[in-house]
């Protein structure tokens, strides 16, 4: 078995050799610009483009239209908030304090700007209550912005109730789901979602590639493009499309959507069995966020009595993240496990376990073994 283990499929994945394979002759032979309609070179560049499109469509239960290509989530996520408060020039947003920072940073540049923005809490288990996005609705929010899965502990949000609630308000729904497309059968229809951003580098595709689904129909859903430019995909992410990274994408998001379920069990027992390996040797943890409510691949664990710096630079051999913002000098506390209620200390003391595709059942007992190792060593260390 190779060393160090790595278990941070949610931060990225390596890319999938089916994937690889299906990109490879758009870096070379089949090489031209989608835009140029006048010859076959553009012609072939064009249909590999709109290929990937219908199978990235298909992931989510969306239409082929429906969905705009960009260089990732992070833009995804600004051009669907700030595509809204452009349009609508002034008004409220209702959003989530355990958001990703590619959501709450958006929202708090326009609340500079003049919006008003709700940060609902969550309760212990993560979830934001539908009660709660309902009573923050005013008569002039434009938007609410909800993840479909939290990237750190792993929890699914309530988007088929919230998505109902909108729906009778007549109030815009975005979702950031990254780390539910692909993992969890996820579709934007029945969950009333009218913005969802997904990219390919958390689903065994290539990274600087991602989309926006924004939904067609009645009533009519407009955005304010971010830049200016060609008028590539539909005006609303202009600039010459990375055919090899759309390629990927949509071959990716095809072996998600025919695999998931199987995936989804797999990593599930593995999940468990790590969490189970983890109580019997360590005894006392606590897992941060709903058990029942969470992506099957993720596991986030917090080990009291243990220090947090200690617990970050003794794991040697198991690629995993501790949810914070580390820095050379200090590790800062995860947001979402404060905003969870968890203490500096236990919150510092915590690790985020993500299990993927390529993830072996010797791998989880080589993890098990060395976080329990280590974290009873460090125990016996504090008083």
């Amino acid at each position: 078995m190779n060393v160090p283990v790595y278990l941070d499929y949610h931060a990225t994945t390596p890319v999938d050799p089916r994937v690889v394979e299906a990109m490879l002759p758009y870096f070379t032979t089949t090489f031209g610009n989608p835009s140029s309609r006048s010859h076959p070179f553009g012609w072939a560049a064009d249909e590999a483009v709109e290929r990937a499109r219908q199978q990235v469509a298909d992931l989510l239960g969306a239409k082929l239209r429906e969905i705009v290509f960009t260089s990732g989530a992070t833009e995804s996520n600004n051009l669907a908030i700030r595509g809204v408060a452009a349009l609508k020039g002034r008004g409220h947003i209702i959003t989530a304090a355990t958001e990703h920072k590619a959501v709450l940073d958006p929202c708090r540049r326009l609340e500079q700007e003049g919006f008003r923005v709700t940060y609902l809490t969550v309760g212990p288990d993560g979830l934001v209550d539908p009660a709660a996005v309902e009573r923050a609705i005013a008569e002039d929010t434009i938007l609410i912005s909800i993840m479909a899965a939290n990237n750190e502990i792993g929890v699914l949000q309530p988007l088929a109730a919230i998505g109902r609630i909108a729906r009778a308000r007549g109030v815009v729904v975005h979702t950031d789901a990254v780390q539910a497309a692909g993992k969890v059968p996820f579709d934007v229809r029945a969950l009333g979602v009218d913005l969802a951003s997904v990219t390919a580098h958390k689903l065994y595709g290539p990274k600087g590639v991602g989309a926006l689904y924004v939904r067609r129909g009645s009533p009519r859903l407009d955005l304010v493009p971010l830049c200016d430019g060609g008028g590539q995909e539909r005006g609303l992410r202009p600039g010459t499309l990375n055919v090899p990274g759309i390629v990927g994408f949509g071959r990716a998001a095809e072996i998600a959507r025919l695999e998931m379920a199987a995936e989804a069990e797999r990593m599930r027992g593995q999940r468990d069995r790590l969490l189970d390996g983890l109580r019997d040797r360590v005894g006392h943890l606590r897992v941060n966020g709903s058990l029942t409510e969470r992506l099957p691949n993720n596991l986030n664990v917090a080990f009291p009595g243990v220090e947090g710096e200690a617990l970050q630079l003794g794991l040697k051999d198991v690629a995993v993240s501790s949810g914070s913002a580390c820095t050379s000098a200090s590790i800062e506390p995860s947001h979402v496990l404060k905003a969870l209620g968890l203490p500096d200390d236990l919150a510092r003391a915590s690790l985020r376990f993500g299990l993927g595709r390529f993830t072996t059942d010797e791998e989880i007992a080589f993890a098990t073994e060395a976080v329990a190792t280590l974290v009873t060593r460090l125990r016996q260390r504090l008083p």
